[in-house]
């Protein structure tokens, strides 16, 4: 067979290449796939417990507190207690230098006597009539006086002994043994601590909702990480004019002494709760103006709907109106969204070991 030219080789080889490119450019590209709509994330909307509560700040009051004075002077004799320590109702604190008193007790009994023997005297002789009704009620009288003298000298020798009028703790003395105390003078605060008072005041607008026995629970500095329950108990009868706030009183229980009066308190009234409330997180809600929205997900578009708020709890809010249990509500993408625009749900991001550890902990 005879041999190609070398021309016609090279001829058929563009032909050739022509032809596979024409074929590479003339085969119909796949299209590509387009987005099924803007992509968000979402929460159900659920029903939980909700307490709605209102927040103040208040000081924590001794149940009892008085300082211990004497009511007559005298020099300190001795002193009973040691500071900070737990007394008994009538425990003996203070004893004052009374042999003056004593004294005078002892000539007032011997005055009592004597005119007690001279009654009795003036009564024989007017039942023998040597004596006069005017000399019999004389010495009648006289016989009182001294009596009344001897229990007041009595009196008096009596307050040279002071008690606790309460059971409590001591505090910080202000005198010494040997000190001369003038009638009133401070000798010691005695505080009953095993159950504190608690005056706080809210806003006139929860007056219709406040009132006795409602819980109450109280954080203070000191402690910042433990709280205290308590009670309301009493609830002042009149309003504050300038603040149009109100008073309330509770009982906060203090078990080992934690708390101190005087101590700055932040308070969580309950005013109620409810078990079957709507609730959706937080970043849901999108507010306009002075109203509030969130996007529902429906027939996978986004649907602007008006709700109205309720109580707040941390990460949640309630919602008194315009959703309901079931429904989905965008969470996250909300910014680029428009009502109707469609929308793609992304997946919930898997669960780590780490993320289910620490949300037990926040649980527990």
């Amino acid at each position: 067979m005879p041999e190609i030219p070398a021309i016609l080789r090279y001829l058929c080889g563009i032909a050739l290449s022509g032809l596979l490119a024409f074929a590479t450019v003339a085969q119909p590209q796949q299209p590509k796939p387009q987005p099924r709509g803007l992509p968000v994330k979402v929460a159900p909307v659920r029903i939980g417990t909700v307490t709605r509560d209102v927040t103040a700040v208040g000081s924590l009051l001794a149940n009892e507190s008085v300082m211990i004075r004497p009511e007559v002077s005298g020099r300190v004799a001795t002193i009973h207690f040691n500071e900070g320590q737990a007394v008994t109702a009538g425990a003996r604190l203070i004893s004052l230098d009374a042999a003056e008193v004593l004294a005078q007790v002892a000539g007032s009994k011997a005055d009592e006597r004597l005119n007690a023997q001279r009654a009795e005297r003036a009564e024989e002789l007017y039942r023998k009539a040597f004596i006069s009704q005017q000399a019999l009620d004389d010495a009648r009288e006289a016989y009182k006086k001294a009596t009344a003298k001897r229990q007041e000298d009595e009196a008096r020798l009596a307050k040279t002994e002071i008690h606790a009028p309460f059971a409590g703790i001591v505090g910080l003395r202000q005198v010494s043994a040997g000190a001369y105390l003038q009638s009133g003078a401070d000798v010691v605060r005695l505080d009953k601590i095993d159950e504190l008072k608690l005056d706080f005041r809210v806003p006139e607008v929860y007056l219709g909702q406040m009132g006795k026995n409602q819980p109450i629970t109280v954080r203070v500095d000191a402690f910042p990480n433990e709280r205290f329950s308590g009670r309301v108990y009493a609830v002042e009868t009149t309003v504050d004019e300038r603040t149009r706030t109100t008073l309330l009183r509770a009982r906060v229980p203090n078990p080992g002494a934690k708390l101190r009066p005087g101590m700055f308190a932040r308070v969580t009234l309950e005013l109620g709760s409810n078990s079957k409330a709507i609730l959706i997180p937080e970043q849901a809600v999108v507010p306009r103006g002075d109203r509030n929205f969130v996007f529902r997900v429906l027939d996978g578009r986004a649907k602007l709907t008006e709700i109205a708020l309720g109580s707040r709890t941390p990460g949640e809010v309630e919602v008194r109106k315009g959703l309901s249990a079931g429904e989905l509500v965008v969470t996250d993408g909300q910014i680029k969204l428009q009502d109707g625009v469609p929308v793609m749900v992304l997946p919930e991001k898997p669960l780590t070991a780490k993320d289910a550890k620490d949300a037990k902990e926040k649980q527990n």
